[in-house]
């Protein structure tokens, strides 16, 4: 019996020893600092949209529309937020695949509390890529902001998330994507958010032609303290955006969220100084710009730069970015409202060009994609990328703004456009100065 005791006695102790060790090889699994910390960037990179970009944009119109853009910045997010849900995360991350990522994970199915993606629950995964998907589309709004039909916005939005947004998305994130595959750098959507915005920002703009009275018509800011509260809260955010993309607390999100401040001051500076020397003085609107111009810039090369680098980065999205918002847009007269396109398709597509310089290890970067070798080749790689969702967002973008305009209509009529959005749809006023 003593022996019989003893070999039991034994075996529990294996059982046990064995036990604990799965506990402890499950627990390291998930870890509580990875997940907190993007849980903590799922939480900024909403804020960007609301009410961080919905501020910037309802301060940069006229008074009488500042309520139609904010309301177009809240539904986006509610209309985005069910359409992940339903396809859109089976569509980027469901599965591997060339194209997209199949529909093994239609309404989230197998997204449990126990699933897991790198050290985190794949639910806070998830959610992080859904906010993602709810800026993209909501960046358009700048461009034909005070003329689109509400209704037109809802359906182009939908169908624009879903044939142009998730294809890309997936291209360059998803587990198989050809343009991932191929060795795309893209650490935190300059090409899938920025570019992808931008250019069908200006392609709305484009098809639905002018504002009533463009450019003749004074149209000032009605509000620049929203918008610099709004870029406040972009250049925040901006810290889960890119910090967050890492997917874990350590030394790449480390480094991501300092190059991000870094690129962010020195495109501010550099757009202020130079407006300062060709306008003679500086303003709020453009030191403000100046900054979202870096933030887009450093975001695909943000798992790559040196603090150098992103200075390189910042200084010179500044500039550019300056005159593609002043002398570009007047010289092809384009009513882009916002400057869509003059900031986040110009930075992001310089950004995403630059990428491949600053990853050289000579920059002290981190190097180049996998079976890249050579400064030339991810530059040239990054450069078919661009060219891809470029040539692709313009093409569907238009196809879907040419079938809504069939359906509902694009464009607001004339007499609305004049009252304004704000009343004309909303029967609502941003600011009530009557006296009570």
């Amino acid at each position: 019996m003593r022996v019989i005791r003893l070999f039991l006695s034994a075996v529990t102790m294996v059982l046990v020893s064995v036990v604990s060790s799965a506990v402890v090889a499950d627990d390291a699994v998930v870890r509580p600092g990875d997940t907190a910390w993007l849980m903590t960037s799922t939480a900024l990179v909403l804020f960007m949209t609301i009410p961080g970009l919905a501020l910037f944009y309802a301060g940069m119109v006229r008074a009488k529309n500042a309520v139609s853009v904010m309301m177009q910045c809240f539904a986006i997010a509610g209309l985005v937020s069910i359409l992940w849900v339903l396809y859109g995360y089976s569509f980027v991350f469901g599965g591997r695949g060339a194209l997209w990522g199949g529909l093994d994970k239609l309404f989230l199915s197998g997204v449990t509390r126990g699933s897991v993606t790198g050290t985190v629950p794949e639910v806070v995964f998830m959610v992080y890529q859904m906010a993602f998907a709810i800026i993209t589309p909501a960046i358009i709004v700048g461009a034909f902001a005070e003329r689109m039909k509400f209704s037109a916005m809802l359906w182009f939005m939908g169908i624009w998330f879903t044939v142009v947004y998730a294809p890309i998305a997936h291209w360059v994130w998803g587990d198989g994507g050809w343009l991932r595959e191929m060795g795309v750098l893209d650490f935190a959507g300059g090409t899938v958010v920025h570019i992808n915005a931008g250019i069908a920002g200006l392609v709305a703009a484009l098809v639905l032609g002018p504002r009533r009275g463009y450019p003749t018509a004074p149209m000032p800011p009605n509000n620049l303290v929203y918008t610099v509260i709004g870029a406040s809260i972009l250049w925040v955010g901006w810290f889960g955006f890119n910090g967050g993309s890492a997917l874990a607390a350590d030394g790449f999100a480390g480094m991501a969220v300092a190059v991000t401040q870094i690129s962010a001051a020195a495109a501010a500076l550099s757009w202020m100084f130079t407006e300062w020397i060709v306008f003679r003085r500086p303003s709020v609107l453009g030191i403000a710009s100046g900054a979202v111009a870096g933030l887009v810039v450093i975001t695909p090369a943000a798992g790559v730069a040196s603090p150098m680098g992103a200075l390189g980065l910042g200084a010179t999205a500044g500039l550019v970015c300056f005159f593609a918002a002043t002398w570009l847009k007047q010289r092809l007269a384009y009513d882009d409202a916002l400057d869509v396109f003059g900031v986040h398709a110009v930075s992001g597509i310089l950004g995403a060009l630059l990428t491949g310089v600053v990853a050289s290890p000579i920059l002290d970067g981190t190097g180049f994609a996998n079976g890249i070798d050579t400064l030339g080749g991810q530059v040239l790689v990054q450069l078919i990328g661009v060219g891809v969702t470029v040539c692709y967002t313009a093409a569907l973008t238009f196809i879907i703004l040419e079938l809504v305009d069939a359906m509902v209509g694009l464009r607001v009529r004339e007499q609305e456009e004049a009252v304004g959005l704000d009343m004309a749809i909303h029967n609502e006023r941003a600011y009530n100065l009557m006296k009570s």
